[in-house]
């Protein structure tokens, strides 16, 4: 089973959209206040993937030298109820991305 760590931009509700991962948030874990590089490195340990919509993230860091897969939403609003309808999609990325790969999920 997938472990999935969202970052602190998501709704935390999104997690509905994946009953068959184990879902983490970032505030549950304690790392809120951590910068990407501290945030990644503390992550790639017990998780498979980071889902984000932070689309900075991977110019400013290194993602392919991580041991964690990055999942990146780009939409114009992070509203659950647009989110939810791209649960498929979302899906099908969380479940396919490797360690050190980034996958964008554009939501319209």
């Amino acid at each position: 089973m997938r472990r999935i760590l969202f970052d602190e931009n998501l709704p935390r509700l999104l997690r509905r959209v994946f009953p068959e991962f184990t879902v983490r948030t970032v505030q549950e874990e304690g790392w809120g206040s951590f910068k990407n590089g501290d945030l990644l490195r503390r992550a790639e340990v017990n998780f498979d993937v980071l889902l984000t919509a932070d689309r900075r993230m991977q110019y400013q860091q290194k993602l392919t030298s991580f041991g964690i897969g990055v999942v990146v939403i780009v939409t114009p609003r992070l509203q659950l109820d647009l989110l939810e309808r791209a649960a498929e999609p979302l899906r099908a990325a969380v479940a396919s991305v490797s360690a050190g790969e980034v996958v964008h999920v554009t939501i319209s």
